[in-house]
């Protein structure tokens, strides 16, 4: 394969696994069903893989029960399994490469991000929470002579994860590696659109040592796969990133079946503030950029909404247009390319609508607002909008694509007033060399994750998640994560009255 910066990388030899991973081995579905995934760069069909339904989350279900309830992996000693996804992540990095080769074809993302994503941070995932296992602690609680009362962590069973499209082995990892740490056995449904990365991942847990039915990979379509480890009474809870209205089907599935528990990362509309006392470096235009168009915009806390102090407008527009039209769109595989393609021909279009409704509201593109021509493939050139108001549909609406929307305000507290003028509450940008102001606006702003003075979504060590129709109150990463799949159990201890 060739690695090499600054040339195109090459997918020669790339083994392409296309059936479910569901109890230690590879299987086709029960029906025999497949569907197409296609290559979103060039809208070419890439594989065939196996439509798991009902019947095949049920089998995956039994495994990881059966599996859970043997203790292998559920009451091992802390120490074996840490060694184990010690060694799931050194496999991860030996198969670094190939992982992110993969998932450039799968998702249309640039080679460049895969590389930091699925070969960089994903065995990272896998190493920080093996390291957790064996410097987790319960508690004592306090009472008198005659009783002890110890709190404890157990793995809360079986759990589905569904995940997304936009980072398909990276959020896999943030799920999976909290959860089998904590000892839980997992179903795993990846989005539709990019299944490839996780089945492979599926075998890599076997060579490390995972024990057959504690990781299982079922994939298919929303409707049947999702839409079955939702409704699964032998599921005791689901995790789920994705949009507010397929979290919304999976609480009320829970509240039609077994009321499990449902965790939930959903979207945004997150704003990125220029206030009056912040300075235009070149490092705020960098972060502006990044907050709207990496990953093609496709990103759940992109900070699309840019409100500007008028004091610095006129600045921050120039520099941001300049940086805006360097940017490259185009071929994935080539280390050059900055933005790859929309992840689907329909989601393209989608994007595209509210290209549209930008203008048809009285919006001024700036630049870009069209479709590569000379492509096949499904991408879109970043478009960066002037005069966006506050009740405008691009305004409101999460659009998960390359697109920002400029504001100018006259004050700081106009700033504020804007920002929170939404119904979600994931991420927040806020920029000023006023540190008592930084902090009032962090904690004043009703969002998970504030970032002040850069774009950032925090690192591993920091939970992630959002407030209203931005999430549940499950976080993902940090220590924080690990209680999506524990419960909490006490033991009472009577001692009797003797010395």
């Amino acid at each position: 394969m060739n690695n090499s910066p600054g040339q195109r990388a090459s997918t020669d030899g790339i083994k392409l696994e296309t059936r479910a991973w569901i109890d230690g081995a590879s299987v086709p579905a029960l029906s025999g069903s497949t569907f197409v995934t296609l290559n979103p760069a060039t809208g070419e069909p890439l594989a065939e893989v196996a439509a798991c339904d009902e019947a095949d989350v049920d089998r995956a279900v039994k495994a990881a029960r059966r599996a859970f309830e043997g203790g292998a992996w559920s009451r091992c000693e802390p120490g074996e399994r840490k060694e184990v996804l010690l060694r799931l992540a050194a496999l991860l990095r030996e198969h670094g490469e190939e992982l992110a080769l993969l998932e450039s074809l799968d998702s249309g993302k640039t080679i460049r991000d895969c590389r930091n994503e699925v070969a960089s941070e994903v065995p990272h995932f896998f190493q920080w929470y093996a390291e957790t296992i064996d410097k987790s602690f319960g508690r004592v609680a306090p009472t008198g002579q005659r009783a002890v009362s110890m709190i404890v962590q157990e793995p809360i069973g079986v759990v589905g994860l569904i995940v997304p499209w936009n980072f398909p082995l990276l959020m896999a990892a943030w799920k999976l590696a909290p959860a089998l740490a904590t000892g839980c056995s997992v179903v795993l449904k990846p989005a539709e659109q990019t299944s490839l990365t996780a089945l492979r991942l599926g075998e890599l847990a076997a060579e490390a040592g995972i024990p057959a039915g504690v990781l299982n990979v079922v994939p298919g379509l929303g409707e049947q796969a999702g839409q079955a480890i939702g409704r699964h009474r032998d599921i005791d809870m689901v995790s789920f990133t994705g949009s507010g209205e397929v979290g919304a089907y999976l609480l009320g599935y829970a509240a039609q079946t077994n009321l499990k528990p449902v965790g939930l990362e959903l979207g945004g509309k997150s704003p990125f503030l220029v206030l009056e006392q912040a300075r235009v470096t070149d490092d705020l235009i960098e972060s502006a950029v990044m907050a709207a168009f990496w990953n093609g915009g496709q990103n759940c806390s992109a900070n699309m909404r840019q409100i500007v102090h008028r004091r610095h407008y006129d600045e921050f527009v120039g520099r941001t247009l300049a940086r805006v039209k360097a940017l490259v769109v185009g071929d994935p595989l080539d280390p050059a390319t900055d933005i790859g393609a929309m992840i689907t021909a329909e989601h393209r279009d989608r994007v595209a609508g509210f290209l549209r409704s930008g203008v048809e509201g009285g919006a001024r593109i700036l630049h870009g607002g069209t479709a590569l021509d000379d492509n096949p493939g499904f991408f879109l050139r970043p478009t960066v909008f002037d005069g966006m108001t506050p009740q405008m549909r691009i305004a409101r609406e999460e659009i998960f694509g390359p697109v920002m929307g400029l504001m100018v305000v006259d004050s700081d507290e106009d700033a504020f007033g804007i920002a929170v003028d939404t119904d979600f509450g994931l991420h927040a940008s806020v920029f000023t060399q006023n540190i008592d102001q930084a902090l009032r606006f962090a904690r004043a702003l009703p969002v998970g994750t504030v970032s002040v003075n850069s774009f950032s979504e925090g690192s591993i060590a920091t939970p992630f998640g959002g407030y209203r129709r931005s999430g549940s109150l499950s976080r993902d990463n940090g220590i924080e994560a690990l209680a999506q799949y524990q419960q909490t159990k006490t033991i009472w201890i009577g001692l009797g009255s003797q010395p």
